[in-house]
């Protein structure tokens, strides 16, 4: 890519905070947690992702965190007529079915941006999988910026903030510490809720 990508999103103020109050208000749910205003880049990851409610769920916690996500999201959902829609709400279509070139264009927006939150789901996909994908720690660990890890919990009903992880390169130290935070999460279906290891560094 010889000239950088421009990413737009819209922009939360009161009306959108607002939105995300009473919203989470009528379903009774909470929002937990911050993120720092002095990371200006970050790979947040959201898990675990098994239902389409988790997209609803986690745009509305944005209002109330107050934070400009951008967002990986599958080719074919950018397609007529939702497509204009999906990059308002600050998505970015990759097909992840490259994987290196999703890692390695990933890591180029980073380093296009002096600013730049991009969520991924670690599962890649609502449908249940054997092992993570682990193209979030390789973009993480490539642009060098850290890893906020978002969670959405539907015994407790809250959605947040956990953890952040600066990547040490140490793959399996890191997830150690990752694994220790969703072990405590409960998914919409847990039954599609897969081991939390990676299967390899190229996935």
């Amino acid at each position: 890519m010889t000239q950088p990508q421009t990413l737009k999103r819209f922009d939360n103020n009161k009306f959108t905070i607002w939105l995300g109050r009473m919203v989470y208000k009528m379903i009774g749910w909470q929002v937990e947690g911050s993120v720092p205003e002095s990371v200006p880049k970050s790979v947040m990851i959201v898990a675990h992702h098994t239902s389409n409610w988790d997209f609803p769920l986690g745009l509305f916690a944005s209002f109330l965190l107050r934070i400009k996500p951008f967002w990986i999201g599958k080719h074919t959902l950018f397609h007529w007529p939702l497509g204009r829609l999906m990059r308002w709400l600050g998505g970015i279509p990759i097909d992840r079915r490259a994987s290196k070139d999703f890692v390695n264009h990933t890591i180029q927006l980073f380093n296009e941006h002096e600013k730049l939150m991009i969520v991924i789901t670690s599962e890649g996909t609502r449908k249940r999988r054997d092992q993570w994908k682990s193209g979030f720690y390789h973009i993480a660990n490539g642009a060098s910026v850290p890893i906020i890890c978002a969670f959405i919990d539907y015994k407790r009903k809250v959605t947040g903030i956990g953890p952040m992880i600066m990547p040490s390169g140490d793959i399996q130290a890191d997830m150690k510490k990752i694994r220790a935070f969703y072990q405590t999460i409960t998914a919409k279906k847990p039954e599609n809720v897969g081991e939390m290891v990676f299967r390899s560094k190229n996935q």
